[in-house]
């Protein structure tokens, strides 16, 4: 019986993990049951009987034995002087199995049948790498860097699959070298060309919670609720947190004696600050933490509009905003409310200021009117904020804003 060197394609689904043995023998079977309808027009009276430990398959034909002149169904039935001179002790009546050379098929047919039975496995592999990676997304992994391209970067997990790490999913800071373990979190997976891409991300909010359940027992225990998570990939994170025990300080879990807990996370994260706060529904109290580490004096909500004005110290004006307004936003972004900072000056030492109606002379009086609008009418009030922050919270221009601080600072520094 001719093998026709299947042992290749068989070890193949061998080597699939998570391909289980009845899918094998079903995907080996049709294909060769196609091969049989092309040939004799029917597959019914054939067994296809798979021998995956020596890579080998043999094809049985079954056939009823007839009188001579009474075949009706050539498929089904044989002729009692051909059955003969196959076995002379075969009688009128008896069912005849013969096995099907598959060299018969013609050499053709057996390479089609070959290349179909490989498409087959490729396309199972396939399906079982999207099913795996599918029902982990969300969950870290750890993988090998393979290669380093200027958009993306190809790793290889420890089966040898292909994984995507795209630039966008990287925090800036991150630097990687061929042979590097790297951890990521699974993002999704793409089907591209009818082909599974899994992609990782290592600046999804999942990455750090993920990290956190790793570090902190009482979250991967249920003890502790992660309510949001909002990033700036490498500079600063917010995390609201919740404990579902009273006798258990959500923020001092998460963090850890002397930090013990976050500083491996922060180290992960290339230095990324993480802020961690308790969560509560009221939201003056959520705004007020939000906003950490600035102090605010007080402020007004308006619920209606999602919108809140923040006053602070002015020396807690530029911690609230943060570097490059990144506090400010992640606090936005956390609450769901737009934030407004202002100085409060009530229990300062009275400062020299002036009036901003007193520049209209070098100021346009509708650049006057827009600082107005967002709460800056005095000199000291639009230098309190910074030229990113104005350009943000205003529809003035780098450049008007720019003017407008050289004017006012020359100003002061002659008084």
């Amino acid at each position: 019986m001719a093998s026709i060197n299947l042992i290749e394609a068989f070890q193949e689904f061998k080597d699939a993990e998570n391909i289980d043995r009845p899918t094998m023998m079903k995907v080996v079977e049709d294909v060769f049951k196609t091969l049989l309808r092309k040939k004799y027009g029917s597959d019914e009276n054939f067994d296809v009987i798979v021998n995956a430990e020596k890579g080998d398959l043999e094809i049985i034909r079954r056939r009823m034995i007839v009188e001579d002149g009474q075949v009706e169904d050539p498929l089904a039935q044989i002729a009692y002087s051909d059955a003969t001179r196959i076995e002379p002790d075969f009688e009128v009546g008896e069912e005849l199995y013969q096995e099907i050379d598959l060299y018969d098929f013609g050499r053709r047919a057996i390479l089609a049948a070959k290349q179909t039975l490989a498409s087959r496995i490729s396309d199972l592999k396939k399906n079982v790498l999207a099913k795996k990676y599918g029902d982990r997304t969300g969950e870290i992994i750890s993988a090998e860097v393979y290669q380093v391209w200027k958009k993306e970067i190809l790793l290889l997990d420890e089966e040898g699959n292909e994984l995507i790490l795209p630039k966008s999913e990287q925090i800036p800071q991150d630097y990687f070298k061929k042979g590097e373990n790297i951890r990521a979190v699974v993002k999704k997976v793409d089907m591209k060309n009818n082909n599974p891409v899994i992609i990782l991300s290592r600046t999804s909010p999942d990455f750090l919670a993920k990290l956190l359940e790793i570090e902190v027992p009482e979250i991967f225990d249920g003890l502790i609720v992660i309510k949001k998570i909002v990033r700036d990939p490498g500079e600063r994170a917010k995390v609201a947190v919740e404990s579902y025990d009273d006798r258990i300080d959500p923020v001092g879990a998460c963090v850890g004696m002397k930090g013990s807990r976050i500083h491996g996370i922060v180290r992960e994260l290339k230095n990324e600050n993480i802020d961690v706060i308790n969560w509560t529904s009221n939201t003056q109290l959520l705004l007020q933490r939000s906003l950490t580490p600035a102090k605010i004096t007080s402020m007004e909500l308006d619920n209606e509009n999602k919108h809140a004005s923040v006053y602070l110290k002015p020396d807690q004006v530029s911690l609230a905003i943060g570097r490059r307004g990144v506090n400010i936003k992640l606090a936005c972004e956390l609450t769901g409310y737009e934030i407004d900072v202002y100085r409060d000056t009530e229990d300062e030492v009275e400062e020299f200021d002036i009036d901003l109606e007193e520049f209209s002379d070098e100021i346009e009086p509708w650049v006057i009117d827009e600082l107005k609008r967002v709460g800056c009418d005095t000199g000291r009030s639009v230098l309190a904020l910074s030229p990113e922050e104005l350009e943000r919270r205003t529809d003035l221009e780098k450049e008007t804003i720019a003017e407008v601080r050289k004017v006012l600072q020359e100003e002061f520094q002659k008084e």
